[in-house]
């Protein structure tokens, strides 16, 4: 029997990730919620410029217009919603089955899944990333206190924003391996991503304070995401926010690849 190529199994599937209906959906009414709520914010910040007082005017970041902590909360959960869905769909469905006959290398299956999944989030955070901070600064640009590309940070900012999308689209499907169930599934990607994070503030006690340095949308709320870092020794540093960026999706693929591979179907 020859063994199916590579690019055959990413077509495969790339097929198998756009059939979901849930899938078009989370990415249709997704993209244009986050780029809306863009909008929004940044027309509310236009619009009240003129009574901003001084020290509302000194602290005013236009990024955090363009992409905010909930809008980081809605990529964050749909992301790793679509993430989970793409290995608990196959074994809801039995398509697993059907797909692992056809290709008995569990771990090229997994490998092409995670490529397709992986690339298409990174673009679609790219484009969630490009499209908020367009629109929105196109708006504070009428006060003038919209940024550009050139201006310090803001190339971190928005690389950290859309990348928000493939990490937590790889921490789903690594639960989503480890759960094999919808609900659950989607409750634990939530938990982990954003709803626990979203509690933890910085401590008197350092242990504390490096356990937080390890959740990602903790180091993006607290680093990566701002354009000026505030000078405290308990918050993460650029260099290891971008650390733990990388590890959660490189543990996660390999959580995926060893479950796959070790339990039956």
């Amino acid at each position: 029997m020859t063994s199916a190529r590579f690019g055959d199994l990413i077509a495969a599937e790339w097929i198998k990730l756009w059939s979901l209906r849930s899938t078009r959906w989370l990415f249709g009414l997704g993209i244009l919620a986050i780029i809306a709520f863009a909008v929004q914010s940044s027309l509310e910040a236009y619009n009240g410029w003129p009574d901003f007082t001084p020290m509302e005017r000194a602290r005013f970041n236009s990024l955090s217009e363009a992409f905010s902590g909930l809008s980081a909360t809605m990529l964050m959960i749909g992301a790793g919603t679509v993430g989970a869905l793409t290995i608990v769909g196959e074994y809801a469905t039995g398509l697993i089955r059907t797909t692992l006959t056809a290709v008995p290398a569990r771990h090229r299956v997994v490998a092409a899944k995670l490529t397709v999944v992986a690339t298409v989030m990174l673009a679609t955070g790219a484009l969630i990333s490009a499209a908020t901070f367009g629109v929105s600064q196109a708006i504070l640009s009428g006060c003038g206190v919209a940024v550009s590309l050139g201006d310090p940070a803001v190339v971190r900012v928005l690389a950290a924003n859309a990348l928000l999308a493939p990490v937590s689209a790889l921490v789903g499907m690594g639960i989503g391996a480890l759960l094999r169930h919808t609900a659950a599934a989607v409750v634990t990607v939530c938990a982990v991503l954003v709803i626990v994070p979203t509690f933890l503030q910085p401590t008197v006690h350092q242990w504390l304070n490096d356990l937080y340095a390890l959740v990602p949308f903790y180091v993006w709320r607290t680093c990566l995401g701002l354009p000026q870092l505030r000078d405290d020794p308990a918050l993460p540093t650029v260099a290891g926010s971008w650390a733990v960026f990388a590890l959660w999706p490189l543990a996660a693929a390999v959580l995926t690849l060893l479950v796959v591979h070790r339990r039956d179907v």
